[in-house]
């Protein structure tokens, strides 16, 4: 069986790589002042956070139209007998519950597999490359399926955010606690486990955040992780700050005992970023595909 994966561009995935490992993009639309862009498409990073930094803007994420995953399933299905489509977490949007109900039409059924494996941005980006890895081992669309499910709490992102600003926009905070951020320099800690943006704590200063990122990620490696270490895939994620993100690196490289190298790092996708603003540093941890567990699940 032949079976292809579509995804969104949540998955931050730059368009020729996923060319390169014959993924499908479908392309998140981001909402300002009531007209459509797609990000590295009609919108480069640069021109949103100047955009964004203009409080006069109306800015907004939306769901893909019906329209356009039809159409890059009809593309994938074209070439292929069955998809995955592993898209944003189901707790941050509603795309999968749409897709869930699309795929059940007369002409998908049994050839397009809906994954909610509760992942964003960097995690789902993992979770793209085991779904590769487990079609390669010869398993079948609803294996595959099943399994990223199963595992779909073996990862775990902590984000600093630098500004209470969007959060505030979003509903997230009160005005009241976000102008108290602002004065006090506080940075909030969030955490996306299971797909859901959860607070974890509030330092001051972008030190102690800094610093309390990776002392988040050690106490998973030895609780929720354990057992699990020589599966672990870190990675990292950072808003408009390039600069700043890979020095962060080296840090994080040096505290978790693993080469620079072998934290992927990735700028966080326009549709995360419409909701945290720019100066955004984020840790992602991620446990990798088994084959022992893999066989035991078959």
């Amino acid at each position: 069986m032949n079976i292809g994966i579509v995804t969104d561009d949540n998955s931050g995935f730059p368009r020729d790589e996923a060319k390169k490992l014959g993924l499908y993009l479908v392309p998140m639309p981001i909402i300002i002042d009531g007209k459509e862009y797609y990000e590295n498409v009609t919108l480069t990073h640069d021109e949103f956070y100047d955009i964004q930094a203009d409080d006069s803007h109306n800015i907004h994420t939306a769901q893909p139209t019906i329209g356009e995953l039809f159409r890059v399933w009809d593309e994938a299905l074209s070439v292929h007998d069955q998809i995955l489509f592993i898209g944003m977490s189901s707790g941050l949007t509603g795309t999968i519950d749409t897709a869930k109900t699309l795929a059940q039409d007369e002409k998908y059924r049994g050839k397009v597999f809906v994954v909610d494996n509760h992942r964003i941005s960097i995690t789902l980006r993992h979770s793209i490359y085991d779904a590769l890895e487990l079609i390669s081992r010869g398993k079948s669309a609803e294996e595959i399926q099943k399994y990223l499910e199963e595992t779909s709490h073996d990862s775990m992102i902590y984000l600093m955010v630098d500004t209470l600003k969007y959060l505030k926009k979003g509903g997230r905070v009160t005005p009241a606690a976000a102008a108290l951020g602002s004065i006090l320099s506080i940075k909030p800690i969030l955490k996306i486990d299971g797909g859901k943006l959860d607070a974890k704590s509030k330092q001051v200063g972008s030190k102690a955040a800094m610093k309390n990122l990776i002392k988040f990620t050690k106490d998973d490696l030895d609780g929720m992780f354990k057992g699990k270490t020589d599966r672990i895939a870190f990675a990292m994620a950072y808003t408009h700050n390039e600069e700043k993100a890979i020095e962060y690196r080296k840090i994080v490289a040096e505290e978790l005992h693993v080469p620079v190298e072998d934290i992927m790092m990735d700028p966080l996708s326009l549709s995360v970023a419409v909701h945290t603003g720019p100066g955004v540093l984020a840790i992602a941890t991620s446990v990798l595909v088994d084959k022992d567990e893999i066989r035991s699940r078959s």
